[in-house]
This record gives C-alpha cells, sequence and structure tokens, in this order.
C-alpha cells in the first residue's frame, strides 16, 4: 500500500486568508472567499447555490449628499465627509487587521456600527465596531425584573460579562428602579449600553394609552443618561399581524407583542414606523445607534423563515434606508429559533434586504427541547450564523425560558457565544484570529501545563479540572496516562517538530501552585472530590508530591523509569 499524494484530493481555496499570522502548522488557510473590505461580502462564507446575492447598494446611496460637516454629529455624518473620528481611530487599535481609514470606510457604507453616545463617551466607553469587516462581537443581556433583582445585583453582573467577554450591554430591566439602574449601567460600563425604551415607556400606563409624545419624551430621556443603542420594533405592521395567526406560538417578542396589541386596539399601524422620522431625530441629536428589532422573529422551529418574519425584515430594509437618510447608524435584529439548514439563507437575505447593515443575531437556536441547555443549543446555531454574515450574537444563558439569569448564567452564556465568536472568525479568516489557538497548541505540544492554563479562556477552570483528577503537572495527564499519551510519544519522536518550540520548553518543571480560591470554589461545587481532598488540593506543597533539589516532579518521565512513574501516578490520580 503506498501513501496518497496530493493529486487524490483537491482543496477549496476559494482566496481565504491563513487565519494564522505565521501561518503556523501545516493548515492550508481558510476555505472562506477572498477578504472583500470595502465591499459587500467583507469576511464571508462561499454561497450555497441558491443564495441572494448582496445587495449593490450603501448608505451613500440614501444621502447622497450629506449636510455641511460643520453640522455633523453622528459618526456616519464624520465618515461620509472623509473624517476620521478619534472614536474610529480606538475602533482600528482593537481591530488589528483593520486601518482607521478602513473603519471610516466602512461606517460610511453603513456596513458598520460604532455606538458611542456622545453622553456615554463622557463616561467609560471605549468604543468599539460592530460589522462583518470586524471581528464577531457578542452581547450580554440583563436587567431587574418585577419579581428578582436590583440595581445593585445588575451592576454585579455588568463586571461579570464585562469580565468574561461581553462586547456590548443590553439593560433589559422590566421592574424596580429601572431609571436608576439604566443610569448607573452607563456610567460603569466600558461597554456600549443597548435598552429595548418601550419597557419604560409603559410601567405608568397600558399599552393601549401609549402615545407620541410619549414615546419621544421616553426615547430623549435614555439618549440623554447616555444609552448608545436603542432596539425599536417599528417594523411589524399591522399588515403582518394575518401571518401570526397560524404560528405554532404567536409573538414571542415582547416589544412587538406589545405593539401588536396597540395596533389591534386602535386598528391603526405601528405607531413607531409612523414615527420613524422623529425618533430619527432624536438618535441623531445624540449619535444613538438603531438596533431595528425584530419583533416578529419565530420563536420555534416551525414558525422559522415564514412570511410574517420575512416581510417584517424587508420592512426593516426601509426604516434602514429612511434611517440612513437621516444621518443615522443602524443595525438589524434578527431570529431567533430556527433549523440549522435556514441559518445561511436568513443570514444572506438580510445582506440583501438591508443592504449590509450590520446583523445581531440571537442564537438562533437550532432546537427547542433542551432547556437548561439553550446555551448550548443556540451557540451553535450563532456560529454558523457569524460564519454565514452575522457581526453580533446575542447570547443565550441556560436560564433561557426559564428564569432571570443569575451571575453563573451569564458567565455560561458568554463562554458559549465567545466560543461561537472566535470559531466564525476563524474560519473566516480574519488575520490573526488562530494566534491565540497556536499559542496553546504549541504549550500542549510541549505538555507545558502552566502555559496551556495561562493561555486558556478561563484559566481558573482548566486548571480546577486538570488537578482535580491529577494534580502534579507532569508530561502527560489522567485521561491517557503515561504510557498511552500520544502527544507524549509525538514529542519524544525526534524527526517530529511537535512540542520542541523553545518558548514553551520546561526542562525542569516545577511542582504547581495550591488551588487558588476560585478553582477551589470550581470543584467544591462539581463535588466530584470530597471536601477533604479539595483541602488537600488547596494546601498542597512540594513535599506531597515528591521534587528534587530543583523543584522537579519526581514523577516526570525523564527522571524515573517508566515503573516508578506508574507508581507515582497511582498514587496521584483521583478515582
Amino acid at each position: 500500500m503506498t501513501a496518497q499524494d496530493s493529486s487524490s484530493w483537491t482543496l477549496p481555496l476559494l482566496g481565504g486568508l491563513n487565519p494564522s499570522t505565521s501561518k503556523a502548522g501545516t493548515n492550508p488557510g481558510s476555505f472562506a472567499m477572498a477578504p472583500d473590505i470595502g465591499g459587500p461580502r467583507a469576511f464571508a462564507s462561499p454561497d450555497t447555490p441558491g443564495m441572494p446575492e448582496p445587495s449593490g447598494r450603501t448608505a451613500w446611496d440614501f444621502n447622497p449628499a450629506p449636510r455641511p460637516l460643520e453640522e455633523c454629529v453622528t459618526q456616519l455624518e464624520f465618515a461620509r465627509h472623509g473624517v476620521v473620528t478619534p472614536e474610529m481611530e480606538r475602533v482600528a487599535e482593537r481591530e488589528p487587521h483593520l486601518s482607521a481609514e478602513q473603519v471610516r470606510d466602512e461606517v460610511a457604507a453603513g456596513r458598520m456600527v460604532i455606538p458611542a453616545n456622545r453622553r456615554h463617551l463622557a463616561h467609560k466607553l471605549d468604543p468599539m465596531c460592530i460589522g462583518r469587516a470586524s471581528r464577531t462581537k457578542i452581547n450580554a443581556n440583563m436587567g431587574a425584573s418585577p419579581i428578582s433583582s436590583g440595581t445593585s445585583e445588575e451592576l454585579e453582573k455588568l463586571q461579570w460579562a464585562l469580565r468574561w467577554g461581553a462586547d456590548t450591554i443590553m439593560d433589559l430591566s422590566t421592574g424596580g428602579d429601572i431609571d436608576a439602574c439604566r443610569s448607573a449601567l452607563i456610567q460603569e460600563s466600558t461597554a456600549p449600553i443597548g435598552t429595548v425604551p418601550i419597557y419604560s415607556m409603559i410601567l405608568d400606563c397600558k399599552i393601549e394609552d401609549l402615545t407620541a409624545e410619549m414615546v419621544l419624551a421616553n426615547l430623549e430621556h435614555q439618549a440623554q443618561q447616555g444609552v448608545d443603542y436603542f432596539t425599536i420594533h417599528a417594523g411589524v405592521r399591522r399588515a403582518h399581524l394575518p401571518w401570526v395567526k397560524d404560528r405554532l406560538i404567536g409573538i414571542v417578542s415582547r416589544g412587538g407583542s406589545l405593539l401588536a396589541k396597540w395596533m389591534i386596539h386602535h386598528g391603526r399601524d405601528n405607531l413607531m414606523y409612523e414615527i420613524w422620522d422623529d425618533i430619527c431625530d432624536i438618535c441623531r441629536k445624540y449619535d444613538v445607534t438603531f438596533s431595528i428589532g425584530d419583533g416578529l422573529r419565530p420563536g420555534g422551529l416551525a414558525d422559522a423563515s415564514d412570511q410574517a418574519q420575512l416581510a417584517e425584515l424587508a420592512t426593516l430594509g426601509e426604516l434602514t434606508e429612511r434611517a440612513w437618510a437621516k444621518g443615522v447608524q443602524v443595525m438589524i435584529e434578527g431570529p431567533g429559533h430556527m433549523s440549522f439548514d435556514q441559518i445561511e439563507y436568513n443570514m444572506k437575505v438580510e445582506r440583501t434586504l438591508c443592504h449590509g447593515a450590520p446583523f445581531y443575531v440571537l442564537g438562533p437556536l437550532v432546537t427547542d427541547v433542551f432547556p437548561g441547555y439553550d446555551h448550548i443549543t443556540s451557540c451553535i446555531g450563532a456560529t454558523a450564523a457569524a460564519y454565514h454574515g452575522a457581526s453580533m450574537l446575542c447570547y443565550v444563558t441556560p436560564k433561557e425560558h426559564l428564569g432571570l439569569p443569575k451571575a453563573e448564567d451569564v458567565k455560561q452564556g458568554c463562554i458559549a457565544y465567545k466560543i461561537a465568536a472566535h470559531a466564525a472568525d476563524v474560519a473566516l479568516g480574519i488575520p490573526g484570529t488562530r494566534d491565540w489557538d497556536d499559542e496553546l497548541t504549541k504549550a500542549r505540544a510541549a505538555l507545558n501545563w502552566q502555559k496551556h492554563f495561562d493561555l486558556a479562556f478561563d484559566t481558573d477552570t482548566a486548571r480546577a479540572f486538570h488537578d482535580e483528577d491529577l494534580d502534579v503537572d507532569t508530561d502527560f495527564c489522567a485521561m491517557c496516562g503515561h504510557d498511552w499519551c500520544s502527544v507524549r510519544i509525538s514529542k519524544e519522536i525526534v524527526e517530529f517538530t511537535s512540542g520542541k518550540e523553545e518558548e514553551f520548553a520546561w526542562d525542569s518543571p516545577k511542582i504547581s501552585e495550591a488551588l487558588t480560591p476560585e478553582q477551589r470554589e470550581i470543584l467544591e461545587k462539581r463535588g466530584v472530590l470530597t471536601p477533604a481532598e479539595v483541602h488537600r488540593l488547596a494546601t498542597k506543597t512540594r513535599v506531597s508530591v515528591g521534587t528534587d533539589d530543583d523543584g522537579k516532579a519526581t514523577c516526570h518521565s525523564d527522571h524515573v523509569d517508566s515503573p516508578h512513574a506508574h507508581q507515582i501516578q497511582a498514587e496521584h490520580v483521583t478515582d
């Protein structure tokens, strides 16, 4: 039998870049499309046959003669005049594969937004961007409800979400002192804050009593506070409602259902749609970005990609055009619940109908039968959504559909969505996105446990899980043991480069430190080890594992023979 050469297969190399700066390893690079920065595809997946083409129009087409420079207020308006603002400069620093001029041009075309209310910039806001030319972002939802949480708890969740990688925060409070909670979050957050203003509009009245004056006054107030983006469900039209009546689960958007009730009561079209131009004027005044809401998003697989959802999306395209004409930045919100096969179409039809405005999607959840695990169900869909065109992913936590998320739920939601966003960015070939993965792979190949943990997104959990079974940093782990460790064997084969990076070498491995309080708490919550075993790991010393004079673990296989390694393995691997 002979080895096969590459003439037996053909790789689908379509021009996608290698996401590794150094082109490390043997990977040929991304199978995505060639980058099109400045064009409608930016970083994009190949189109499956039958997918809609990108729109040939941009924000320029809806306001070809912008107002004079001295009257400019928004990032979009400045970009149209060729001005690189300080916020664009900061975005370029945070997106090292883009220049400030490229950021400016993407903003001018409407394919990128910089949610940065002028009032929030006066506090702690660190400008960021959302767009398919940039890395995929994630949003974390929080907010007090009528029966749970309050401002102090939401501030704790804010810091927790930022720690675990949230790029923006949405305050969805529906109870407590909503105004105070919103103000506190804006003052403390380095990330943009978004809201769904209708929630606070009806605190003291029924939805049927809502008037245009009340809407505009509330939006002005929130804009003055410093809210960076508004979710406005202006695309739910009265004409769409008959298409909802046969859905299995009707309207699952709170804003969408409230406005549907308002329309039916008044026998009129959507109030938000009717006063859209006035809403645009308020947003422009403070540079509040629109996140135009998908009030008819599907709440179950059975209702996905239906007439109601897509008719609303077409209306969102119209509203985008009108907002751009007013100089206001726009992103579009999307589904929801959707079977995996429909995700690509939904991402790419938005690119067509809304002229490339950034798509901000919730999940989507690709199945409906795993409550309690919907952060997993949805991050599967979110990975596909980002690969096929979504620019920001709204996280889902394990508490989705079940209750208000607590701090640990926020962490789990953020991590699931950081996985989705990062996986999509690597697949799209965004420059440098795989460098982090390559560094961890080198540490893993070298069996350098400490660097492995230092490079991990969640260092404490990785270390705690390792030490739960084997509390010694040696050249094998408890999964394979000494004799079966393929990584150790590959490292020992002289002809292989695996594990031989000088930067990751550890000729004199040291005994690891005792567990940190955070790591100890992780193991205590898992409940696998007894309290005494956890205590031993949290207070271990060199004596307990045996070291030489240099602190080298005596179970390391270049220090002892195999039988002795087996003995140490048996003593230190937890049953």
